[in-house]
This record gives C-alpha cells, structure tokens and sequence, in this order.
C-alpha cells in the first residue's frame, strides 16, 4: 500500500481551507497513513461467509411492555399549579406574539 504523501495531505487542507504549516503536513500525512493503514485491516478480516450484524450477540428487546396505568385527572394535576386556563397550566408569554 502507498503511503500518504505531503502532497496530498496540503491538497486536503486546502479543499478543507485549512492553513497547515509544513510540520504539520509532515505530522498529519504519517497519521493519514496509520488510519488508512488500520481500516484496510479491517476490510481484510471481513469474510464473505459471515454475516453482516449490528451487534456480536443477538439482542432482543429490553424494554418492559407497555402496561396501561391508572393516571391522574386533570383536576389533580392541575390542584398545584399557580395559574390555570381552558384545563391547562397558564405560563407567562415569552416571546411578546400576538396571540
């Protein structure tokens, strides 16, 4: 596989209008490398013969089913709030719209 050259990494910076110093160019084309480097590990491990999953152990729901529960009134949710109008809690206007 062919390394990343300078050239390249100072053609990257500047479709990423990015001001990089030659240290820099240097610096990132070495990481470049390595990245590149490790995904094409990667893409050698996958096998044809194995199928493709999202998790390495199969996963089913976790979730607690969905129960209907005895939930409160409106009058009793409401019994606390400082300001109520039409059954809803009345909060202070915010954006000054008109209504």
């Amino acid at each position: 596989m062919s390394a990343i050259t300078r050239d390249e990494v100072a053609h990257l910076a500047r479709l990423s209008r990015l001001a990089l110093a030659d240290d820099e160019l240097d610096h990132f084309a070495t990481q470049l490398d390595q990245i590149v480097g490790a995904v094409a590990r990667v893409a050698e491990v996958a096998a044809d013969d194995i199928p493709p999953s999202s998790h390495a152990l199969p996963l089913t729901n976790v979730f607690r089913p969905d129960e209907v529960r005895p939930g409160l009134t409106p009058e009793s949710a409401l019994s606390g709030a400082p300001a109520v109008e039409d059954d809803r809690f009345r909060v202070p206007r915010i954006l000054g719209e008109e209504a």
